[in-house]
């Protein structure tokens, strides 16, 4: 009985952190599905997310308004941060070769935490408590309401940003200029405003999953978006980077792989292991379980 019960906790603990992975690889979809982009630097809008949180939400208590509208303080600033970061560093580089691309990916994701470590020091800030959500109780196992509110966000938020790709004329655009950027231009779709638009979307999403991580784990420090940025790149390339249900499920089934090494074989493994599936991944299927293996033309 104590297995199954260790078996079923250790289960919701992975969905739980894999919605979180699931939210950020969201954002790396969202903009590699546009500009073939890995932007590096979206784990750090995740710390920038966080941040906001930190000093939101005593301003938002002492107003008499609820800690959780931090999420929405927290989506606008990664917003914003995500359309300047794309106007300032990377639509000078459009056309330019993909190591440029990458080396600028890497180097914003060094300003910004060289940024926040001179801004903030590098000792860890606490957070408040966000949800006031009461637990989930079945027998000896409990559901927090953290855990409620974060599974139930990111498959939300996964279904309203297929819809928005699928139903609506922003959308459409979004995928014109996906598939071919010089014939969106032709058809009288303005490519600069539609990749400012999935720049901003994806880092929103950093937002979210900051206030979510934080709420987990009520800690933020400068250099917290690196490895959870990785993590999440990881679920993006499992489940097929730049296809919205696969970054979802990529998040989920690291989420469960991580939960469960930590739970059953060693807490010191679980970031090898996660990072041995990317390996296994780019050597099985590179396209990942949901991406399609495009031939090109020589």
């Amino acid at each position: 009985m104590v297995d199954v019960t260790l078996f079923i906790k250790q289960l919701i603990n992975g969905f739980q952190v894999g919605s979180v992975y699931a939210l950020v690889a969201l954002g790396y979809t969202m903009v590699y599905g546009i500009v073939k982009l890995i932007n590096f630097a979206h784990g750090d809008f995740i710390m920038v997310g966080g941040y906001m949180a930190v000093f939101s939400i005593p301003l938002l208590t002492s107003a008499g308004l609820p800690a959780w509208l931090c999420i929405l303080l927290s989506v606008v600033v990664c917003a914003l941060i995500g359309f300047l970061t794309e106007k300032i560093a990377y639509k000078p580089l459009r056309g330019a070769p993909s190591l440029s691309v990458l080396i600028t990916a890497i180097a914003m994701s060094l300003f910004l935490e060289n940024l926040a470590l001179i801004l903030f020091s590098s000792a860890p800030r606490s957070v408040s408590n966000i949800f006031h959500v009461p637990p989930i109780v079945f027998g000896s196992v409990q559901l927090t309401g953290v855990s409620v509110v974060t599974i139930l966000l990111s498959v939300a938020i996964m279904a309203g940003l297929q819809l928005f790709i699928k139903k609506t004329r922003m959308g459409k655009a979004m995928r014109a200029v996906s598939e071919d950027g010089k014939a969106a231009i032709l058809m009288g779709i303005n490519t600069n405003r539609t990749i400012s638009l999935t720049f901003a979307i994806g880092s929103g999403l950093a937002g979210v999953a900051a206030v979510m991580y934080c709420s987990a784990y009520p800690q933020v420090q400068p250099y917290m978006g690196s490895m959870l940025g990785l993590k999440a790149f990881v679920a993006a390339v499992l489940g097929g980077i730049g296809n919205i249900p696969g970054a979802m499920l990529g998040g989920v089934l690291i989420g469960l792989v991580e939960s469960m090494t930590k739970g059953y074989i060693s807490t010191q493994l679980a970031d090898a292991v996660v990072f041995g599936i990317l390996i296994v991944v780019l050597l099985v299927r590179p396209a990942g379980i949901f991406g399609k293996n495009i031939g090109e033309k020589v």
